[in-house]
């Protein structure tokens, strides 16, 4: 362990490697703080250019993104009540009032300080958690792989609580793309249609594109003439930064609370950084000794959201490298990027594969604290960013999908089938399908597939098919999880109805 801990530190020293890593935090931030540019579209975009390059910078980039875009959504959030990403959501609350107050430093600082905080936490209980789970998923067969991805496929019911039946359609959907092409058993050529292109598949990062950049362009365009940002003034003041630091520091409960909130939302996959941020800000005005001032422009409130959804990236993680199932959107993304490097979540990404492994995991360490310095000393700058012209920002963004699509396998057929999936996301959109199921349809559909075959000729061998599923410990506890998982949606609305009929005979 201690030989990859100084492996892993001399990579990432790696001055190229650490330019990498720098510029993927800058230009996460920058995106970040744009409204209407997420991290799972910034990321998208840009895992196509990291294909040529070697899995450490890529993975490292990659996380710089991430770590950077998470912050970055805080800007817009205080300075013009618009959240940059949707994970800045509770920033609005207190960080726009504290914006009218004139005290918009206060609040940018606290987000930068709160969200280095909140980084740490999660990439320390990433470096902790993911090798027990690893050694976990060494006992994992076939069956264990089939239960897995039909746990993950019941995450559908909590992305679509508000219309079960749309995520359970956009699931089925995506199940149905990602059978496209050759059969992994038979080799038998499905769904294709006499197009040579389709007989590889659908390619991940090329739907991934389609469906989450696309129709957040054709979105923006239909915006266009619509309400503009006005960015708030604001001028430094000497010794703001270290008075909000010292203040903060003066409030570890609240900083711990909001980073362990953030943490455990990520590891459950589907939730995201907009669920830590909400509950975390509950929490945190729950347990506040003076409640009300809540929402009248107060840092606690600003520090709550951010600690928490950037302590969401490294448990978004947790999941994804040991079970490869992906706790957010953006972490959907990075395990493309990890399977384009030809590396398969799961025990090898710890043994075989140990040393990039521990160098992206130990990076992230890195990425938050140039993170929060450059969130201290350029959040000024970043924020004259906000007033770039939809005009201007929509064309970039469709040239840069082209590009990405193009530049996986130099196919035309894949910037087509791009633009299908984005005018197809963009319906769906409209009709109010959540692009995630689709992504998680596709994701899973080859683990599930796979893993129902090879069980099933496991059983045909064995001369009891049913044993192979069902009497396994840790298929059983897989499918109790699956069960929990689809049915938590319709448990919370009940207890939520019988919480509100409560309070209406107790006002009575």
């Amino acid at each position: 362990m201690a030989e990859l801990f100084f492996s892993a530190m001399a990579h990432i020293f790696d001055p190229f490697n650490f330019l990498f890593m720098t510029a993927g935090v800058t230009l996460g931030i920058l995106v970040g703080c744009l409204p209407g540019l997420t991290a799972t579209m910034a990321l998208a975009i840009l895992v196509p250019f990291t294909f040529t390059m070697d899995a450490i910078p890529a993975l490292m980039t990659l996380g710089g993104i991430y770590c950077g875009s998470m912050y970055g959504g805080s800007i817009s959030a205080i300075l013009v009540n618009t959240p940059g990403t949707p994970s800045a959501i509770g920033t609005t609350f207190d960080g726009f009032p504290l914006t009218k107050k004139g005290m918009a430093e206060h609040a940018l600082v606290t987000s930068a300080f709160g969200s280095s905080i909140g980084g740490l936490f999660g990439a320390l209980c990433l470096l902790v958690l993911t090798p027990l789970l690893a050694n976990v998923a060494l006992k994992f067969g076939p069956p264990e792989y089939f239960w897995m991805a039909i746990f993950g496929l019941s995450i559908i019911a909590t992305l679509s609580s508000d219309n079960i039946l749309k995520g359970l359609i956009g699931g089925a959907i995506g199940l149905m793309i990602s059978t496209i092409g050759l059969s992994p058993v038979g080799g038998d050529s499905r769904f294709t249609f006499g197009f040579y292109g389709l007989a590889a598949g659908i390619n991940l990062i090329v739907a991934l594109i389609g469906f989450f950049c696309i129709p957040e362009v054709l979105a923006m365009v239909e915006k266009i003439t619509k309400e503009r940002f006005k960015i708030a003034d604001y001028t430094p003041k000497k010794g703001v930064p270290l008075q909000v630091i010292k203040e903060l520091l003066g409030k570890p409960v609240l900083l711990l609370r909001s980073a362990v909130i953030g943490t455990f939302v990520g590891i459950v996959p589907g939730a995201g950084g907009n669920i830590a941020s909400l509950v975390s800000y509950n929490e945190a005005k729950r347990w506040s000794k003076e409640p009300e001032k809540f929402g009248t422009g107060i840092i606690d409130g600003v520090a709550a959201s951010e600690t928490s959804n950037n302590a969401e990236v490294g448990g978004s993680l947790v999941p994804l490298l040991t079970l490869g199932i992906p706790g957010a959107p953006p972490a959907a993304v990075i395990l493309g990027a990890i399977m384009l490097q030809g590396m398969v979540p799961g025990p090898e990404l710890f043994t075989k594969y140990g040393e990039i492994t521990y160098t992206f995991i130990l990076s992230l360490f890195v990425a938050n604290i140039i993170m929060g310095f450059i969130g201290f000393y350029g959040s000024k700058f970043f924020a004259r960013l906000i007033n770039i012209p939809i005009n201007y920002l929509a064309p970039l963004i469709v040239f840069m999908s082209v590009i990405g699509s193009y530049s996986i396998r130099n196919n035309m057929m894949d910037v087509v089938i791009m633009f299908a999936f984005g005018v197809i996301g963009y319906f769906f959109r409209k009709l109010s399908f959540h692009p995630g199921p689709i992504v998680l349809g596709m994701i899973l559909g080859p683990f599930a597939e796979n893993g129902l075959v090879q069980s099933m000729l496991m059983g045909r061998a064995a001369g009891n098919i049913w044993a192979v599923f069902f009497t396994r410990p840790i298929s059983i506890v897989l499918i109790i999880l699956s069960v929990v998982s689809a049915a938590w949606p319709f448990i919370s609305s009940y207890r939520n109805k019988k919480a509100n009929k409560g309070g209406l005979e107790t006002n009575a």
